[in-house]
């Protein structure tokens, strides 16, 4: 009985200690409000959230945006990978291709938005391969670097026995990078929400992006609000998601309790 209500007592303060930034934030922009017509009250955001969100454009905004996203996030997750690792492996084809995978690095994905504009239309495609465009260089980055680092002592172990092809691929190169790989993969999730954004701010009629800028155009502040907070909502939603998922592929690496974690 003692030992359950240390159970009860530490799950209610890590409950608190969770809720208690975000209660005080809301607080807080309830005592700013309505000093502003610019800043309506967490009331008034809420009713806008219920009834704008809870509607038709869930379908024809929320679902279609996050269905690009996620396509955006897998294609760059797969070319990330992909060629990561052949250029991790390769010390004379990672001093070739560093030059230019340096110079496109530094372009601002949100520069290139006219450019794929021209080339892929204005329709799903073009969204997608902003997305794609911005999300692949810290998987791919991530990628070389965890193979990089990977054993030398492991590596000549596998040569002793054997392990070679898809084998060694598949059970030391792969998993030996696959923290650095998650972590690449942590880092563009964040970056594919603000390019999903960006993209559909640009000649759309659809998505997230034109629907806060189609509310701010037409002074319905409140639901602006509302489209920016589901955002928020949104990003949090995949995060705890991907943490998730993260602590079940490496389990391994974290220890055998992180999967129920």
């Amino acid at each position: 009985m003692k030992a359950r209500q240390v159970t009860v007592w530490g799950r209610g303060a890590r409950a608190v200690r969770l809720l208690a930034l975000p209660v005080a934030l809301v607080l807080v922009w309830w005592a700013v409000s309505g000093s502003s017509f610019y800043l309506p009250s967490p009331v008034q955001v809420g009713q806008a959230f219920a009834e704008t969100w809870f509607s038709e454009r869930l379908v024809e905004d929320v679902v279609p945006s996050v269905g690009r996203l996620l396509a955006g996030y897998a294609v760059a997750g797969l070319l990330g990978v992909g060629l990561g690792v052949p250029i991790g492996l390769s010390r004379r084809l990672r001093a070739t291709l560093e030059p230019v995978l340096e110079f496109f690095r530094a372009v601002p994905p949100p520069v290139l938005v006219p450019l794929i504009m021209l080339l892929a239309g204005i329709d799903t495609p073009m969204k997608v391969l902003v997305i794609v465009s911005g999300c692949v260089w810290p998987i791919l980055l991530n990628t070389v670097e965890g193979v990089r680092a990977l054993d030398e002592v492991l590596a000549d172990t596998c040569r002793m026995y054997g392990v070679r092809g898809a084998s060694r691929l598949r059970r030391f190169v792969l998993r030996g990078a696959s923290p650095q790989i998650m972590t690449g993969l942590r880092q563009a999730l964040s970056v594919g929400i603000i390019l999903m954004v960006i993209s559909e701010m640009f000649a759309s009629s659809s998505g997230l992006g034109f629907t806060i800028v189609l509310f701010q155009r037409q002074f319905q502040i409140a639901e602006m609000w509302s489209g920016i907070l589901l955002l928020g909502l949104l990003g949090l939603g995949l995060s705890i998601l991907f943490r998730r998922v993260e602590r079940w592929v490496l389990s391994w690496y974290y220890g055998s309790g992180a999967a129920r974690a």
